[in-house]
């Protein structure tokens, strides 16, 4: 007798669920002749596409291609809509292979400093872009894109981060791309993570690469499985497509990698065409012959009922091995699937505490076994743990990772006959679902520092299905605060608002509310849309009822925040307003509303609404830094302090507010205390680079040209490519008479970034020091055509055009120039 003392349930069944795989014979063969040839061979493939409608059993076949290229000695990882970026993908690939004993310790790592990296990125953003260096060119197109990603992946997972990154408009941004590579350098120690945060794809793909071609060298095949395609293809068919064909400088992808993909949708031809190497594998429903052999496998061979199985299925593999588990004998016995196939599957189950299960776990989207104890009540583990067993092998319900989910074909149904068949108890039961996912949440904030729970993946996840049951449970009384959370999702982020929509749109299906589930499928459409996006999705949020006043009012204040990234500063000012008449008390709107009345260059009314936001929500940590950035732009440096105070005292471990009261502190002459900030900011951050920078302004001003040398060289050396630091090492140069310097430092500041005014300006200010006047006005003329109220760049020029005779020319550049007060400095 073989004693199988390490063998699961789990994998006994599986090994069932394998033994009774019928049908797909021509797609195993070709998958299985593939791997079979040697890696570099002309005919091999390096793609399986897999698509067919739900219910075709895509899923299914995946699972099979799997075990087939584990029994052929490859390393392989399943990846479906759990992931929801590339990242994520990754990190499930690390995860899956060192289950197998090959540990990706390189990516790992990575990952692990990607996901920290990007909770660090706003608060580099804002100690990067603070103005103060002189005026800034206006944006190109390229800068505003990348900028705009840039903030859209801080404020993805940035606890609060739309409301800080607000605290400076999306014009400044964009105007200060490079400083912003330059602050997020300052917060990393690794210069390398700025890229990681805003491109983590370009950055993380060349070290899967080298993980891959190790990982080859080491096995016959490696075979990635991307499942639920439909879902996650948007993200990762253009990264795949990058992946073969934009590498060749990293060694490429190997040629022993296969992948395989299965979605609803056809391989996108546009994409692909060029590639080769793809093999595209349709799957239709089941012919007759793979019906009838999975029939037969289950004992079903009586040839009246065979036709009677083929006629109402279709051949959907789904509906014929649902109809197949209930071994009917006779064709009155087969059931139409298209409503009753559950129904009837479970009249042949003669256990009734079985049949309830069955039904009553149908209810949940998805299900693990402490759910399934929530809804099962049995008077002993060992016995519930059967029951589990016995549902999660049932033909219509397929094993996700820890979670299994009824087929889409079979729930659908099954629902309508719960709901129908008690109303009371259909809510009766969602109520105790919410409960439970209700508690679950609570645990999961249990002792959580952070102030902004949504930029927690587990309790967004757990609160995403406690609602969906309080909206089965009654709709109409949980759809406003069910709106009311979808707002504050996609304020967290577009992709997590998306599975919102989605789960409006199940709720609304589930309970046959079809005007549930048209909204939830017009907002997600509405989100999955680049051009319409949040702001589209509010657009029909707030165009009809069912938000309560709060919510109303935070949509307002979100469509704001998106119209102000896009530069449509009145509209949004407009949107604010609306808030705040909803909800005066909205401490976010009167933040979104400063930040707004900031980017147009009003002071005064900016300060106003922040410090409504701060009395409002007191102690809140970037109302208060957006605040004395504001003090510190207009001058008021003592206001300024004392709330760079405030910020020190709630996290003294955060170098930019340190630095920003330094800052303050040089300003209003006090040296030494600016100093003592400078070097306290810089124990916390090494490689701080704005405190690096402004405490060599420092070390100049107090006498110490060396110590000012010193700083300027380690700023360089963090950020080489830097246009920020070399203009403002140029600048000191050209201040200290050392002119020739100067001009060569400014230079690569020019070439680094054409369009820097400032440093062109500083520059042309260079040349003339050196009598070079004809290059000192082509750099002049240069910064002025990019800021045309340039006031330093048009004194600077009307000395030049001066000393080159033009005099007219001279006191018309002084005439502009009178129209702002004269400037002092450059950059």
């Amino acid at each position: 007798m073989v004693r199988a003392a390490g063998v699961s349930w789990q994998e006994l069944i599986q090994r069932g669920n394998r033994a009774g795989f019928v049908g797909r014979d021509a797609e195993r063969a070709a998958f299985l002749a593939d791997l079979d040839l040697p890696a570099g061979d002309p005919g091999r493939r390096f793609r399986f596409h897999v698509h067919g409608t739900a219910g075709v059993g895509k899923t299914y076949l995946v699972q099979e291609l799997r075990h087939l290229a584990r029994e052929r000695g490859a390393l392989t990882a399943y990846v479906d809509e759990r992931a929801g970026s590339v990242p994520e993908a990754m990190a499930e690939v690390c995860r899956q292979f060192a289950g197998q004993g090959r540990r990706l310790k390189e990516l790992e790592r990575r990952l692990a400093v990607y996901r920290e990296r990007r909770h660090e990125a706003e608060a580099a953003a804002l100690a990067a872009l603070a103005p103060g260096q002189g005026t800034p060119p206006d944006p190109s197109a390229g800068s505003r894109t990348a900028v705009g990603l840039g903030l859209a992946a801080a404020e993805a997972v940035v606890p609060g981060a739309g409301l800080l990154t607000s605290a400076l408009p999306a014009d400044l941004f964009a105007q200060g791309a490079d400083r912003l590579r330059a602050g997020l350098s300052a917060r990393f120690r690794n210069p390398d993570d700025i890229e990681l945060v805003m491109s983590p794809e370009r950055v993380l793909t060349p070290v899967l690469l080298r993980e891959l071609r190790t990982a080859a060298s080491a096995t016959a095949s490696v075979v990635l499985f991307l499942d639920a395609y439909e879902r996650t293809g948007p993200f990762l068919d253009p990264w795949l497509h990058d992946l073969v064909t934009c590498h060749e400088a990293d060694g490429g992808l190997p040629a022993s990698v296969v992948v395989v993909t299965a979605g609803q949708r056809p391989l996108d031809t546009a994409r692909w065409s060029g590639t080769g190497h793809v093999a595209d594998v349709p799957l239709a429903p089941f012919t007759e012959p793979e019906a009838r052999g999975l029939l037969a496998a289950k004992g079903v061979v009586a040839e009246p009922v065979v036709k009677e199985v083929l006629r109402l299925t279709g051949g959907l593999p789904v509906l014929v091995s649902t109809l197949a588990e209930t071994r009917p004998g006779d064709p009155d016995d087969v059931g139409d699937p298209s409503a009753t196939a559950v129904k009837r599957f479970l009249q042949w189950e003669t256990d009734d505490a079985r049949r309830q299960v069955a039904r009553t776990c149908a209810l949940p989207r998805h299900l693990d076994a402490d759910v399934f104890r929530v809804l099962v009540d049995h008077p002993d583990d060992a016995g519930a743990d059967a029951l589990y067993d016995w549902l999660t092998g049932l033909p219509f319900v397929a094993e996700r990772g820890a979670r299994v989910r009824y087929h889409d074909v079979v729930r659908a149904p099954m629902l309508r006959l719960e709901r129908r068949r008690s109303p009371r108890e259909w809510a009766a039961r969602h109520r105790r679902l919410a409960a439970a996912f209700a508690r679950w949440r609570a645990e999961a904030a249990a002792g959580r520092e952070d102030e902004n729970p949504w930029a927690d993946e587990e309790w967004r996840e757990l609160l995403l299905e406690e609602t969906y049951h309080l909206l089965c449970a009654r709709p109409s009384a949980a759809l406003g605060a069910a709106l009311h959370a979808l707002v504050e999702a996609c304020h967290e982020d577009r992709a997590v608002g998306g599975r919102w929509a989605r789960m409006l749109r199940d709720a609304g299906e589930a309970t046959d509310s079809p005007d549930l589930a048209e909204r939830g499928a017009r907002l997600g459409e509405a989100l999955d849309d680049e051009a319409a996006g949040i702001a589209g999705a509010m657009d029909l949020l707030l165009a009809r009822p069912g938000p309560d006043a709060a919510g109303r009012a935070l949509a307002h204040t979100l469509r704001g925040r998106e119209l102000r990234h896009a530069g449509e500063h009145r509209r949004a000012l407009a949107e604010y307003d609306r808030a705040l008449e909803l909800d005066p008390g909205l401490a976010r709107a009167h933040h979104g509303r400063g930040s707004t009345h900031y980017a147009l260059g009003d002071l005064p009314a900016a300060l106003a609404d922040f410090d409504r936001a701060d009395e409002l929500a007191p102690g809140t940590v970037w109302i208060i830094a957006g605040r004395a950035e504001t003090h510190r732009l207009a001058g008021r440096f003592e206001e300024a302090v004392a709330d760079f105070d405030r910020a020190v005292a709630l996290d003294p471990a955060d170098a930019g507010p340190l630095t920003g009261r330094a800052v303050c502190r040089h300003a209003l002459g006090r040296y030494d205390e600016a100093l003592a900030d400078f070097d306290r900011a810089l124990a916390v951050d090494a490689d701080h680079l704005w405190a690096l920078v402004r405490r060599a302004r420092l070390h100049r001003a107090m006498g110490a040209p060396d110590k000012a040398s010193a700083d300027f060289d380690r700023a360089v050396r963090i950020a080489p490519d830097s246009p920020w630091v070399a203009s403002e090492r140029g600048d000191v140069h050209r201040l200290d008479g050392r002119s020739e310097e100067a001009v060569a430092e400014l230079g690569r500041a020019v070439a680094l970034k054409p369009d820097y005014a400032s440093a062109l300006a500083s520059r042309g200010g260079a040349l003339y020091d050196l009598g070079r006047y004809e290059e000192a006005l082509a750099d002049l003329d240069r910064a002025v055509e990019l800021v045309p109220d340039y006031s330093w760049a048009l004194l600077t020029r009307a000395r030049t055009r001066h000393a080159l005779g033009d005099t007219a020319g001279s006191a018309e550049d002084l005439r502009r120039a009178g129209r702002t007060p004269p400037d002092t400095t450059t950059g």
